[in-house]
C-alpha cells in the first residue's frame, strides 16, 4: 500500500503512532500513513526512554492491534532487527505477517554499552548491508518496503554518512533515512545525491537536529517522506500532565474541559455507533 504513494508526485506527512488510538487519530486527521516508533513504543507502553527495553514481540504486537484499526500503511521501526541476522528475519516476517507496509533497519549496534545507553554506536557497513540482505530474503512479498537508516551523523565525517548512504542504496533499500542531520548543506547534499535514486525520509522530531520545522521546506529539496516521530506522544503526555496537574490541585477537571473529549465524543471517535450498527446485523 505504500508503494503507490510513493510513486505519486508530493511529499507525504507521516506522524507518529503506538496503538489503535494514536492510530485511529492519525487515520481520521487525513494523514495517508503512519510510523510505527519505537521510541513512542517505549514511552508509551512501558513508561520508559527508548533503550531497546521494547521487544520485537511488543512491536509485532502494536502493529497488529494498528492494523486491525486503521486502514492507512504502516511503516515501523525495527530498530537493528533484535538481535543477529536470523533474530531480524523473524522480526521482519512478523512485522509483515502483523500488516507492517514498511519496516525500518539502523545501522547502530544492538546491545550498547551499559555507561552509554542512550549513545548511537554504529556497526561497520558489512554488517549492515548483511541486515538488508536479510530483511529481503526475509519478506514474504516485496510490496512489503525495507527502509535503511543510518545514524553515521554527527559521530564520523558527513562524508562517510553519505558513503553509507550509497552502500544502502547498492544494497537495494526501498526508501532511506539519514538521521542527525543538522544543516541545510547536508540535507542539500544528501537530496542532490540520491533523490532521484530512492525515496528519502526526513525526520522532523522535536527537540531532534534537523534544521527544518515545515514540510514544504523539504518537498523542494527531493524529500519524500516527511516524518513525525514524536510529535504524537510527545503533545499527549504534554496534554495528560497538565490535566493531572490540573485535577491534582483542584480536585476538578472543569478547567480542563474544553481540552478535554467528554465520554459521548470518544464512543463516537472510536466508532460505537458503527459497531452497534454492525452488530445488529449477527442478531
Amino acid at each position: 500500500m505504500l508503494r503507490p504513494l510513493l510513486e505519486s508526485p508530493g511529499l507525504l506527512m507521516v506522524p507518529g503512532a503506538w496503538d489503535g488510538l494514536s492510530a485511529l487519530l492519525v487515520e481520521q486527521a487525513g494523514f495517508p500513513a503512519l510510523f510505527l516508533s519505537g521510541a513512542s513504543l517505549a514511552y508509551a507502553s512501558l513508561g520508559r526512554p527508548d533503550v531497546g527495553l521494547a521487544t520485537a514481540s511488543e512491536l509485532a504486537d502494536a502493529c497488529a492491534r494498528i492494523a486491525d484499526r486503521v486502514s492507512i500503511p504502516i511503516i515501523v521501526d525495527a530498530d537493528s532487527g533484535y538481535g543477529s541476522a536470523v533474530h531480524l528475519q523473524r522480526t521482519v516476517r512478523n512485522l509483515e505477517r502483523a500488516g507492517a507496509s514498511a519496516v525500518q533497519i539502523e545501522d547502530q549496534v544492538t546491545l550498547k554499552p551499559l555507561a552509554a545507553l542512550q549513545s548511537r554506536p554504529l556497526v561497520p557497513v558489512a554488517e549492515m548491508l548483511g541486515r538488508l540482505r536479510a530483511a529481503q530474503d526475509a519478506r514474504h512479498s516485496d510490496t512489503l518496503l525495507i527502509s535503511a537508516r543510518t545514524d553515521a551523523q554527527p559521530s564520523v565525517p558527513f562524508e562517510e554518512t553519505l558513503d553509507r548512504c550509497e552502500a544502502y542504496i547498492e544494497a537495494g533499500c526501498d526508501l532511506l533515512l539519514a538521521e542527525g542531520l543538522s544543516s541545510p548543506a547536508q540535507a542539500e547534499a544528501l537530496c542532490h545525491r540520491f533523490a532521484a535514486r530512492v525515496p528519502l525520509i526526513h525526520n522532523l522530531l522535536e527537540g531532534g537536529a534537523s534544521p527544518y520545522r515545515h514540510a514544504d521546506e523539504l518537498a523542494p529539496l527531493g524529500f519524500r517522506i516527511a516524518l513525525y516521530a514524536g510529535a504524537t506522544v510527545q503533545t499527549m503526555a504534554h496534554a495528560a500532565a497538565a490535566m493531572l496537574a490540573t485535577l491534582r490541585a483542584t480536585g476538578s477537571t472543569m478547567a480542563m474541559r474544553d481540552h478535554m473529549l467528554q465520554a459521548p465524543d470518544m464512543a463516537r471517535l472510536t466508532g460505537a455507533p458503527a459497531l452497534v450498527e454492525t452488530a445488529k446485523t449477527f442478531q
